[in-house]
């Protein structure tokens, strides 16, 4: 059973959600990739990764760099996991079918909106597929459906 989660973004910024679902995945015992086709996005992720908390960081490195293979969490914008991920994050608002990952999060903002709703009933009918949605609300992620 693959899940897919559908996170829409409104109050926090990508970097700020991409490290509350990374450091739920790290706790879980589980490796992570990011993806965005954008350098620039994934930098930035980076940077908060690294920031992720005042006593912590979260340790992250791009997929082309050496070492990447033992990364916890792995940056790049492809779908290749040399770290082993199990769980993918779709950073830059585009779905990718990923059957390798147990579980991936395609987080989108009112731009991506449109193409998450396509996304979210395309998957209805998918065998094998269990889909979840959540916001914010106030500061709080609420699962919605």
């Amino acid at each position: 059973m693959a899940k897919i989660d559908f996170w829409q973004l409104s109050r926090d910024p990508v970097e700020k959600v991409t490290a509350l679902i990374a450091q739920r995945v790290l706790d879980q015992g589980e490796r992570l990739l990011v993806v965005s086709a954008s350098d620039e996005q994934r930098a930035a992720i980076a940077r908060g990764l690294w920031q992720a908390g005042p006593d912590s960081f979260l340790a992250n490195g791009e997929a082309r760099a050496p070492g990447a293979e033992r990364q916890p969490i792995l940056l790049s914008d492809s779908l290749e996991a040399a770290n082993g991920a199990t769980h993918a994050i779709f950073a830059d608002g585009t779905f990718r079918d990923a059957p390798d990952f147990s579980r991936t999060f395609l987080l989108f903002d009112e731009a991506s909106l449109r193409h998450a709703r396509q996304t979210w009933k395309a998957l209805s009918d998918r065998e094998g597929v269990e889909r979840a949605f959540f916001r914010q609300d106030g500061g709080k992620w609420v699962k919605v459906a």
